[in-house]
């Protein structure tokens, strides 16, 4: 019985190895009362040595030294499988420039996912040239250079291994003048940019971007949007992306800054304390303010504003003419 035991032992510890290769950790080596095959104890301590048990006995020193050899080299095995390799990582914004000297940062995960489906984080850098260990497997790595980012697979296997991701990226720089080419002061104008398609479909990219501002995105067509003041004076245009070229544009707003004031007569000072509405021609209220010389951004049309002063209401009728900045003066003696 005791050769089948240790027959048994020995090709249970060659096994280790491959029940190692899994993506769980491996099982630590049982200690030897565990090693038992099911519906065997282990063996009390024997009596005084008869001629039968020194005959068994002399047969252990035999076989133990293979048992233990096998041990020795599944340990040695399984670390060697779960033993951190290194690993460099370097991008690229197209397959023939160079590589990125900073603004990277890298994430690798893990192909196993948590508990709310999220795959697991095992490393993240932000050098430009990521070096990081890690134990022998399949991951996903997720680089971000700005607005720009791509993902792809990794094997880490034994020894030195690298990895270049290519963004195939470009940049965008946005400006906006308002019709007649006038400057639009920089606190009054913003981009925001999406993913090209149908308006239910688009993402968000970038946000509350100034003019002038340097983006980089992946190569493609985006969806941008130029904000001139806070009311309705917006502009919308696509535009493309094309890898490691900056593309330029100007988008033209047919909008004007307008400011308001009540006075008594033509010229004379701003009245304070005047709560001010302007509405469309459709009557759609656009802009309310309280104070002597309110003002804001309105695209071109057809308006009407009001103008409280206590009880009393002064109005006036006005048209918006896309260019420079404007003054509308609401009279009392008119009314």
């Amino acid at each position: 019985m005791l050769r089948q035991w240790i027959g048994m032992l020995v090709l249970a510890s060659l096994l280790v190895p491959t029940l190692a290769i899994g993506q769980e950790a491996p099982v630590p080596l049982p200690r030897r009362a565990d090693r038992m095959p099911a519906g065997i104890e282990a063996a009390p301590s024997a009596p005084a040595a008869t001629t039968t048990d020194e005959a068994a006995a002399d047969e252990v020193p035999e076989a133990a030294p293979d048992v233990a050899a096998a041990a020795a080299e599944a340990a040695a095995q399984i670390a060697a499988i779960t033993t951190p390799q290194p690993v460099t990582l370097v991008a690229k914004i197209t397959e023939q420039g160079g590589t990125l000297p900073d603004g990277v940062t890298w994430r690798v995960f893990e192909t196993k996912t948590d508990a709310s489906g999220d795959l697991i984080l095992a490393k993240k850098s932000e050098d430009a040239t990521a070096h990081m260990e890690l134990a022998p497997g399949n991951y996903v790595v997720h680089v971000a250079y700005g607005r720009a980012q791509t993902t792809d697979t990794l094997t880490v296997a034994e020894g030195e291994n690298n990895k270049q991701l290519v963004l195939d990226a470009g940049a965008m720089r946005l400006s906006a003048l308002a019709t007649g080419d006038v400057a639009i002061p920089i606190n009054l104008l913003r981009f925001d940019i999406y993913t090209s398609g149908n308006e239910g479909d688009r993402t968000l990219v970038a946000q509350n971007l100034s003019s002038n501002d340097i983006v980089t995105l992946n190569a493609g067509t985006y969806h941008i949007v130029s904000y001139f003041g806070d009311v309705n004076a917006v502009v919308r245009a696509d535009l493309r992306v094309e890898p490691g070229q900056l593309t330029e544009a100007t988008l033209y707003h047919k909008a004007a800054q307008i400011s308001f004031k009540l006075v008594s007569e033509a010229g004379g000072e701003a009245i304070a304390d005047i709560d001010w509405t302007v509405k469309t021609a459709d009557g759609q209220t656009v802009f309310t303010n309280i104070g002597a010389f309110p003002s804001t951004v309105l695209a071109e049309g057809d308006y009407l504003v009001l103008a409280k002063r206590g009880e009393q209401v002064y109005n006036r009728e006005f048209q918006v003419q896309p260019g420079p900045a404007k003054e509308i003066e609401v009279l009392t003696a008119v009314y």
